[in-house]
């Protein structure tokens, strides 16, 4: 049985597993789950503005494809996409003769691939609701000015829908540092895995997973934090005057 007032001297004492060794497989953990997560979500802002924009379109041949894409990958769970792209990546006829199996069999980048996929779908969707929720004042008073449909799209709507986005995706980039837990099942050494190397190392779960989710949590409220000044800069004029 677990004598909870000697763990805690022991961790007080760092007498268990906090040593240069096991702080340096946290340390690698971190730096792979912020470069998944950070450059998921770069490629996937990348991937959702345009996407967004033309979800929109008046032709159908051109919204349904987007419309079935954001379907899919909102509707399926991201560890199933994850293992679909890494696993069936091998069965791509020619796949492992071309120049980019170097890179596809890694795990960091099929994983990067879902990622990428899964959070460019939300973000689509995040975009879309915020363009269509602009006031029609906007668009008539850029119309007045002889603005054309491009210029008005680049310098009146997706300013505007951006800072109503705001947000929701930070909920979404949260929502991806969370989700990123599941990269340790495709053998990353991202938090959670280096969490699980130092358990089976150590047969401490207390201590390793309690310490990742201390690392978890200051992640997010940093996120929560960066949001905030966002939406405090951004959303300024819509604060009463005192």
């Amino acid at each position: 049985m677990l004598d909870i007032s000697t763990w805690f001297n022991d961790i007080l004492a760092g007498n268990l597993i906090f040593t240069a060794q096991t702080l340096g497989y946290y340390w690698e953990g971190l730096v792979t789950t912020t470069q998944l997560v950070f450059l998921s979500l770069v490629i996937g802002l990348v991937m959702a503005v345009p996407l967004a924009v033309l979800r929109g379109s008046k032709h159908q041949w051109i919204r349904l494809p987007i419309y079935l894409y954001t379907y899919v990958f909102r509707g399926t769970p991201l560890l199933i996409q994850l293992y679909i792209i890494y696993y069936g990546v091998v069965f791509v006829d020619g796949i492992q003769e071309s120049f980019l199996w170097p890179l596809l069999r890694e795990a960091f980048y099929p994983a990067l691939i879902a990622f990428t996929l899964n959070t460019a779908a939300y973000t689509t969707e995040i975009f879309h609701g915020a363009i269509k929720a602009t006031a029609r004042g906007e668009i008539e008073a850029a119309r007045a000015y002889g603005m054309s449909q491009n210029l008005m799209m680049r310098r009146i709507i997706l300013p505007s829908a951006f800072r109503r986005a705001l947000p929701a995706y930070g909920n979404e980039v949260i929502f991806m540092l969370h989700a990123s837990a599941i990269a340790s099942v495709v053998t990353l050494m991202d938090l959670t895995g280096a969490a699980r190397f130092v358990y089976a190392r150590y047969y401490a779960p207390f201590e390793a997973f309690l310490f990742v989710a201390a690392i978890y949590l200051c992640l997010t409220f940093a996120i929560l934090y960066f949001f905030r000044f966002l939406e405090k800069k951004l959303l300024a004029h819509l604060r009463p005057l005192s």
